[in-house]
């Protein structure tokens, strides 16, 4: 009796996490379906944007000092600038992401640009919370806040593990289903749409369930830093006038693939307050990059010397565990039927709201109906 009391009171809390949450974790899924595919959705759609004709040189010269001056010029009081594509081939466009900060709580700061590396004209640039420039860095700020700022992100984190508990719940509630499930011996029974949402509900949720528990766990430990108050603090206080770098950004990024010749580059940090470090981050060659881009070389602005050069491989359990998350959040590990898998997993929160409210709604009137009927009959 007490077993199945303690099953009854799971089943409740999973369905109202399923219904408090459901609206938010559609959006959730699905707009993180959409950025699984970010790179390749925004070559394809902006493909004669970011598309540049290389001059003489088979390399742009002083390009990456040239990008920065031009955006610490027009943004005077910035966090920092942020290279996103290193690896750019020499027909395309180079793409910032600029931090700064208007001191509102409600709104996140970032915005992209995008530069022609060999003339410095400027193809598009915008904050990420308007659909212009680019709807893909919209649908990005979106996904990790809502378009809410820092409030919003700590909303995402919640969720995040609201949906954790509900996998957790779930999986206790059904746990006879789970083998059955994986063997293929629950089929669904198409009689009614109660029988149809019933049995969608138990496979997609059984199919989905480590890789959801994944994503959700390591999406609400990358937006932990909602919760302290020095984030919320920080967002309140206007940014200092830029301090330009010293040294040429140009000469600071052969200087870090020099000291880490087997780096692969994917970001490349420009800062614009005194204290920061300009910094270039990858994958060494050969590299599973589920192991996460923890590779990288610090160097002070003011001198041009490289001052720290960190490598992965000496990192503590702690931190090489905690480098996966991110490639497992947005599943850039493993080729396209990795990112495949991540569409498809990206659309079961929806799927499973959408069947648990049915399922809810079923109980409900069932209950209901079974209230009225036994009722005592009252006559005059």
């Amino acid at each position: 009796m007490r077993r199945s009391t303690f099953k009854r009171s799971l089943l409740r809390l999973h369905s109202w996490l399923g219904l408090v949450t459901g609206a938010f974790l559609i959006l959730l899924g699905l707009s993180g379906s959409v950025l699984v595919f970010r790179p390749e959705l925004d070559r394809f759609f902006n493909r004669d944007l970011l598309h540049v004709s290389p001059a003489a040189a088979s390399q742009p010269e002083h390009a990456l000092s040239r990008c920065y001056h031009t955006v610490t010029e027009k943004y005077p009081n910035l966090d920092g600038i942020a290279w996103l594509n290193p690896d750019a081939g020499p027909e395309d466009a180079y793409n910032f992401r600029i931090y700064f900060n208007d001191t509102r709580l409600l709104t996140y700061d970032l915005a992209l640009i995008t530069f022609n590396p060999y003339t410095g004209a400027v193809l598009r640039e915008g904050p990420a919370s308007d659909f212009m420039p680019s709807l893909l860095e919209w649908l990005f700020q979106f996904h990790f806040s809502f378009q809410l700022g820092i409030p919003g992100a700590a909303l995402t984190a919640v969720f995040g593990i609201a949906m954790l508990l509900s996998l957790l719940t779930g999986a206790i509630v059904y746990q006879k289903m789970l083998w059955n499930v994986l063997c293929f011996r629950v089929k669904i029974n198409r009689k009614n749409w109660r029988t149809i949402s019933s049995d969608l509900h138990r496979i997609i949720g059984v199919w989905s369930l480590l890789l959801n528990a994944a994503i959700f766990f390591t999406g609400f430990w990358m937006n932990l830093f909602a919760f302290k108050s020095k984030t919320w603090q920080n967002e309140l206080v206007p940014t200092r006038p830029n301090s330009q770098m010293q040294v040429p950004a140009d000469q600071m990024f052969e200087q870090a693939l020099k000291a880490m010749p087997e780096l692969e580059p994917v970001y490349v940090y420009l800062p614009t307050q005194p204290e920061r470090k300009f910094e270039v981050r990858g994958y060494p060659a050969g590299q599973w990059k589920l192991w996460g881009a923890g590779n990288s070389v610090k160097i002070n602005q003011q001198t041009g010397e490289v001052q720290e050069v960190v490598r992965l491989a000496d990192k503590s359990l702690g931190e090489r565990i905690e480098a996966t998350f991110h490639p497992l959040h947005v599943g850039n590990y493993g080729g396209i039927i990795v990112k495949i898998l991540y569409v498809i997993t990206g659309l079961a929160p929806g799927l499973l709201a959408v069947t648990g409210f049915l399922l809810w709604w079923r109980r409900t009137r069932n209950s209901s109906g079974q209230r009225k009927r036994t009722q005592p009959r009252r006559f005059a």
